[in-house]
């Protein structure tokens, strides 16, 4: 059986990655397991901006691909960035087996407010189902509280939901069968 495997991407919390899994298998209806290895992000760091490749990660995430990988999302704590863009939240190899989420700005804390865990969590469900979504071949979707519609702002992610419209689920089905899930 093909899993959605989970992969630590430097000093993440083990048990948020563990915590993400049940909902991960809910939205995909494919097992999920968190892998006992960890990515060292370092490799992607780049002093000039204090920031973190994500390009970079994802191709170091290809030799942690296994037989039973149906995909591989990394998560990591790190502020991560594609050149043409001050940050990141995400990125994917679109109809490819890997993607990864940056955990770094989706916390409260980033933008100097009180910690809000449910509030963290959600986040980082809806962005973990966005960036899956698009090695599923989709691209972001115009209906804004669809998982796949494009976020540039933490306040973007907030009014979408983690489950995918039910057009960008007829496109997904195909490939996998996802269902219509619950918000989380």
């Amino acid at each position: 059986m093909k899993l959605l495997h989970l992969l630590p991407i430097g000093n993440v919390d083990d048990g948020l990655l563990k915590d993400l899994c049940p909902s991960i298998e809910e939205i995909f209806r494919v097992p999920c397991k968190v892998l006992p290895v960890r990515l060292d992000p370092e490799c992607a760091f780049h002093g000039e901006r204090q920031q973190y490749h994500s390009s970079e990660i994802l191709h170091r995430m290809q030799s942690f691909l296994t037989a039973d990988s149906w995909r591989l999302l990394g998560i990591g704590a790190v502020d991560m960035y594609i050149p043409i863009l001050t940050f990141v939240f995400g990125e994917a190899q679109v109809g490819g087996p890997c993607a990864v989420v940056s955990a770094h700005r989706l916390r409260q804390e980033f933008y100097g407010l009180p910690s809000d865990r449910k509030l963290f969590r959600q986040r980082l469900i809806k962005e973990a189902v966005h960036e899956v979504g698009h090695t599923l071949h989709l691209t972001h979707c115009d209906d804004y509280r669809c998982a796949m519609a494009s976020s540039h702002a933490v306040e973007w992610i907030d009014l979408k939901e983690s489950a995918l419209c039910a057009t960008c689920q007829s496109v997904a089905t195909p490939i996998t069968q996802v269902q219509p899930a619950r918000n989380f």
